[in-house]
């Protein structure tokens, strides 16, 4: 993998792009955690793509992880991801659990029109990690005398209108966000009789792995300027 702009000042979203390559290394086995570790606190330390470059140049994906990003445009990194995962065929387009239960979660792709719908039972619908088959997406939610928990990303941007009859149909979460202009919209609707549909907005392990790491890094960096400054000071 070579850059062709080595000294290029490199962006928050290219490192995170380096981080995603490293992460992804070691969970399959490819890195040790000690050298994981190492190359983490290499990539946030990085200030130029000829830092980043040799980080990940033995990595599956090194190809694309440090092309330049526009900083011109707001939120660049994060239409680049919300790019890739809208436009696709759908794979499921609705879910049903009478005296049982069902579960959408992972990789898989929202149908425009999504109906689900629990009797005597309950269904899990998790977008956190999920493609969309257009920009404006439905999900109907029907509960009776049953439950449903919709988890969505921070930054997506969601809109609930259900009613709740003798039970719930509200949104909440613990992990507040601003959604992405450029993020789909997902409209979330239907009713809740003698049941529930709660909406929470929650991020990922994925994502709460990298603001761990993210925060690792900046106490590292900030430590070591820290001992520097020490010993010039002497």
């Amino acid at each position: 993998m070579t850059s062709e702009l080595p000294d290029m000042r490199a962006s928050d979203a290219e490192r995170e792009r380096i981080a995603e390559i490293l992460r992804e290394a070691v969970a399959e086995g490819r890195l040790e955690m000690a050298e994981f570790d190492q190359r983490l606190d290499a990539t946030y330390k990085a200030r130029t793509h000829g830092e980043l470059v040799p980080i990940v140049r033995d990595l599956p994906g090194a190809g694309a992880a440090v092309a330049p990003v526009d900083a011109g445009q707001p939120g660049a990194g994060s239409m680049a991801r919300w790019a890739d995962r809208v436009g696709k065929p759908a794979t499921s387009g609705g879910a049903f659990a009478f005296w049982g239960g069902f579960r959408r979660r992972g990789t898989w792709t929202v149908a425009r029109k999504f109906t689900a719908f629990a009797m005597w039972g309950g269904g899990e619908i998790d977008l956190r990690e999920a493609n969309f088959e257009d920009r404006e997406v439905v999900i109907r939610c029907f509960a009776i005398m049953g439950g449903m928990q919709v988890t969505v990303p921070p930054d997506l941007n969601v809109e609930v209108r259900g009613i709740g009859v003798m039970g719930g149909f509200g949104e909440h979460g613990k992990d507040d966000g601003v959604p992405a202009p450029d993020a789909p919209r997902v409209r979330i609707t239907g009713f809740a009789l003698m049941g529930g549909v709660g909406v929470e907005r929650k991020r990922s392990k994925a994502d709460r792995q990298r603001l761990r790491d993210a925060e690792r890094a900046r106490g590292r960096l900030k430590k070591g300027d820290g001992g520097a400054g020490a010993n010039r000071s002497k």
